[in-house]
């Protein structure tokens, strides 16, 4: 069970949205101690619906019902407002650390919950940087997407060759996949590669290609 520590940064879903999303976060934060009380603090106005501790402890911010302050401005598969169709999961990390085995694990648990819950499905799990890519880098390279998807809690591309290097053709894959592709090529494939190929550096590859182009047939938002 998730341990309560409300935070008052929270307000109704609008028009009718229900959660269709579930966005992974990390806090760039010292400690969970510290991201708890930003997420709580109405200074702030931010929030989540749940924060994990390094250490696998559960806490919960925000109602599910409720419409959590996490995504801030940005869209997927065409829609803003993610908020309102989305629960917000923060990771106690700051940003350059491994991720903690007891937090995996955890998470791994309550997405396995929210996606039953919700009907949410595996190509619904996505990361702040998905939905913002001009502004947010979370959960960042040492997040394990791959890891996830094995256990059909996210996606993961499974090109059967490379094909060639296409900007165009790159950008208009990633807007099927989801992506917001109105800022061009250079923060989407930076995004992109955030997730599915953390080791890749340099101009757009045949292998990026190959993966975008797999993910938006197989998984289109």
């Amino acid at each position: 069970m998730p341990r309560p520590h409300p935070s008052p940064n929270h307000s109704a879903r609008r028009d009718g949205l229900r959660p269709e999303l579930v966005v992974l976060h990390f806090t760039a934060m010292q400690d969970s101690a510290a991201a708890l009380a930003r997420l709580s603090s109405p200074a702030h106005e931010v929030s989540a619906h749940y924060l994990i501790d390094r250490d696998g402890t559960l806490f919960q911010l925000v109602e599910e019902q409720r419409r959590a302050w996490h995504a801030g401005a940005g869209s997927w598969g065409g829609a803003g407002d993610v908020n309102s169709r989305s629960i917000g999961i923060e990771l106690d990390n700051d940003g350059r650390s491994p991720f903690a085995a007891p937090q995996i694990d955890r998470l791994e648990q309550l997405l396995g919950t929210l996606l039953r819950r919700w009907q949410i499905p595996p190509k619904g799990v996505i990361g702040h940087s998905d939905l913002a890519p001009t502004r947010k880098a979370d959960p960042g390279r040492r997040f394990d997407w791959r890891r996830l998807a094995l256990q059909g809690l996210s996606v993961w591309p499974a090109p059967a060759a490379d094909l060639p290097a296409d900007p165009a053709a790159f950008l208009a894959a990633a807007a099927r996949f989801g992506y917001p592709t109105e800022h061009g090529l250079a923060p989407i494939l930076t995004a992109f590669r955030l997730r599915f190929r953390p080791w890749a550096s340099g101009p757009l590859a045949p292998a990026d290609m190959a993966a975008i182009t797999d993910l938006a047939r197989r998984h289109p938002a």
